[in-house]
């Protein structure tokens, strides 16, 4: 039998139980149209103003550069697991560190550059400014 018979039913049961599930539910459910049901809901609270807002870039930058050193955690962590075995069976530490030394180089030196970018400073308010200015006179 070919495997890829069994992974084509795998990726057919599932997406095929949840959209069957979602089809089901749409069916069976009570529809009871209020229009309370459409209203932003805040914890209680009464929602004031518009919900769009500009948010600071630097949210997005430091989400950015958390997504890159995770990752960068999830790819050592098994090369850790591989090293010793692999001196083990007498491959030179130079070819088994090489590698991971090169991809943390580039990681470095995406962190320099984001650092020189200013992509891990914290914008300042001007509030916070105008009282070290103060604080400092």
């Amino acid at each position: 039998m070919n495997p890829w018979i069994a992974i084509g039913a795998l990726a057919v049961v599932g997406i095929g139980i949840p959209i069957g599930m979602m089809a089901v539910s749409s069916l069976l459910r009570p529809s009871v149209p209020e229009q309370g049901k459409s209203a932003t809901y805040e914890s209680g609270e009464i929602p004031t103003g518009s919900a769009r807002i500009q948010f600071n870039i630097q949210y997005y930058m430091v989400a950015l550069l958390f997504v890159v050193f995770d990752i960068e955690t999830v790819l050592i962590f098994p090369w850790t697991v591989i090293y010793r075995s692999a001196l083990e069976q007498g491959v030179s530490l130079g070819a088994v560190l090489t590698p991971m030394l090169v991809f943390v180089g580039i990681l470095v030196v995406g962190l320099l550059w984001a650092w020189r970018n200013g992509a891990v400073e914290w914008v300042k308010s001007p509030r916070a400014t105008r009282r070290k200015t103060e604080r400092q006179s």
